[in-house]
């Protein structure tokens, strides 16, 4: 059979449809500003909205200053200064990302508190014996969510301004320190200006991680736009409101998403010498080197060792055998059986996106991919709201068709079901598969495609013979960082889950909100042991992103 005249027009087609799905939640949370809902908003703008609206932008605000301080910082440190045990930092820095925000606020709680272990000695050993005789920062606050956001959000920056400063070249920072910049100036004036965009990018994801956030904040009952989400929702009663609060968190996302945008598309900054060498390693002196060493292994102490020591002593204190219990079972199962689900749904529907680009290069094709991807950058209550209102107008059109032609009326079909679950999981983490497949299919060599298609191969038969055997390992990587961030996932699941089905991250913030505490700690301990794995895979990654890196020399 004679290939077809337009074989890229079916895959073309099909990524049409898959982004429209993708992005309907989106839409739907943008329309919905069409719809009045006067009573309830007048109630909210005398109440609660300026508080959601102020409290967010405190957060975002504190947030942004510690990633940035805390990032860049550590990178710096790790990556162009002497230190003992830089190549264990290297990788321990990025452990506070395996760690959940809202698992890391309930061991800070439990130690930080007035009844917990940390003020209870301070008031041993000075003699207090009243809350009013000393001050101590409450943690459940604005300022210890920032705290907490800050330990596990910094990677993000870390990461990326590390690969920045592995990627520079050696030469410019030599001609900086021969126009007499010292190693300091050379930084502010050449390094940091360099990793500039890389920083911004960082930040922005961690910012978009602020306002996703929900364990944290409610938990500490912080009151942001996120929490605002599900309480109009679940506590007025008002989805359509809810999704206007949505609307605006989402204007939040998109400015971020412009800053960063805009930051790198005003600066561009190319290696231009032939090759690269090592990076040159700063000597410091003794102090400085102890202080370079305390500011890298806090945020490790605080973001990870510490809450992993808590969520220990807890599993240890409630009895090891919890983990083996049957209800931990039945939540294990739940948790792998969604993540597995729709991280095999989200690479396969990413390779389809990728695939339908790479055969059809056009700007529409490629606009409608960047549209898929923008579910990453919106918070899961945001399309969780955006998925249930076109669902509950499903159901009720499908019942009340049903009710009239056959006089019987199936309830809900598509809402609460795990269906519309994994569906929500799609739109949030698609982005991150299709980036990477994106990546790695951008290096296969178009001619070993041009080959199989002169050999009669269709274009799914070139994908399947030729593209699938190189790609595999790349989407294997893409696939788990889908599954630790679906196991990881707490709003949407909140709002979606079917009825009686609950998972480990659903049963972790039930069992803290219950302040059941040490019952909360086996299915914490399993999403932190879980979600090590794509911190190993970014570190070797991060570690090789300079040619001639593993040849450098080290401390």
């Amino acid at each position: 059979m004679s290939p077809s005249p337009h074989p890229s027009r079916r895959w073309t087609i099909t990524a049409m449809t898959l982004c429209g799905l993708v992005a309907l939640p989106i839409l739907t949370v943008c329309a919905s500003f069409f719809f009045a809902t006067a009573d309830v908003w007048g109630h909210l703008l005398d109440t609660v909205f300026p508080r959601y609206v102020g409290t967010s932008l405190l957060l975002m605000l504190l947030v942004g200053g510690g990633v940035t301080v805390g990032g860049v910082g550590t990178a710096w440190l790790v990556t162009m200064c002497r230190l003992p045990g830089a190549r264990w930092l290297e990788w321990a820095l990025l452990l506070p990302m395996a760690m959940p925000a809202y698992v890391v606020a309930y061991t800070f709680t439990d130690l930080f508190a007035y009844a917990g272990p940390v003020q209870s000695t301070l008031r041993l050993w000075f003699g207090w014996r009243t809350a009013a005789e000393y001050w101590f920062p409450a943690i459940r606050s604005t300022g210890g969510a920032a705290a907490v956001l800050t330990l596990v959000l910094y990677p993000y920056v870390y990461m990326l301004a590390r690969t920045a400063f592995l990627e520079q070249s050696v030469c410019v920072l030599e001609v900086a320190r021969t126009l007499g910049r010292g190693p300091w100036r050379a930084f502010w004036s050449v390094a940091f200006p360099l990793a500039r965009p890389a920083i911004v990018a960082g930040v922005a994801l961690a910012l978009m991680e602020t306002l996703n956030d929900f364990g944290t904040v409610d938990y500490f009952a912080v009151d942001t736009l996120s929490t605002g989400i599900y309480r109009t929702w679940l506590g007025l009663g008002q989805p359509l409101a809810a999704a206007q609060l949505g609307a605006i968190l989402t204007g939040f996302v998109f400015l971020l998403l412009s800053v960063e945008r805009w930051s790198r598309g005003q600066a561009r900054f190319h290696h231009t010498t032939p090759r690269y060498r090592a990076l040159p390693r700063l000597p410091l002196s003794p102090s400085a080197t102890g202080l370079a060493l305390l500011f890298c292994l806090l945020p490790i102490v605080l973001g990870f060792a510490l809450p992993l020591l808590v969520l220990g002593s807890w599993a240890w204190n409630s009895g090891l055998g919890r983990l083996l219990s049957r209800d931990f079972t039945i939540l294990a199962g739940n948790s792998f059986l969604l993540a597995c689900l729709s991280a095999v749904l989200a690479v396969s529907v990413a390779l389809v996106l990728a695939y339908a680009q790479r055969l059809s290069p056009r700007p529409l094709t490629r606009a409608l991919c960047r549209v898929a991807a923008l579910g990453y950058a919106i918070p899961g209550s945001v399309i969780a709201v955006g998925i249930l209102i076109p669902l509950t107008a499903t159901d009720r059109f499908l019942s009340s068709s049903l009710r009239a032609l056959t006089g019987w009326s199936p309830g809900l079909i598509l809402t609460g079901t795990l269906v519309a679950l994994i569906y929500a999981y799609l739109v949030r983490f698609l982005a991150v598969s299709l980036n990477g497949v994106e990546a790695s299919l951008g290096r296969v060599t178009p001619s070993m495609e041009a080959a199989a298609r002169t050999l009669g191969q269709t274009p799914g038969g070139t994908l399947r013979r030729v593209h699938l055997p190189i790609l595999r390992g790349s989407l294997l990587a893409a696939g788990l960082l889908v599954f630790v961030d679906v196991l990881k996932e707490l709003p949407a699941t909140l709002l979606m889950r079917p009825f009686n089905f609950d998972t480990l991250a659903v049963r972790t913030y039930n069992l803290a909100s219950d302040e059941r505490l040490s019952d909360a700690a086996a299915p914490a301990l399993a999403i932190v042991l879980v979600g090590l794995l794509p911190v190993l895979l970014l570190s070797r990654a991060i570690a090789r992103s300079r040619p001639g890196a593993s040849s450098s020399p080290r401390s």
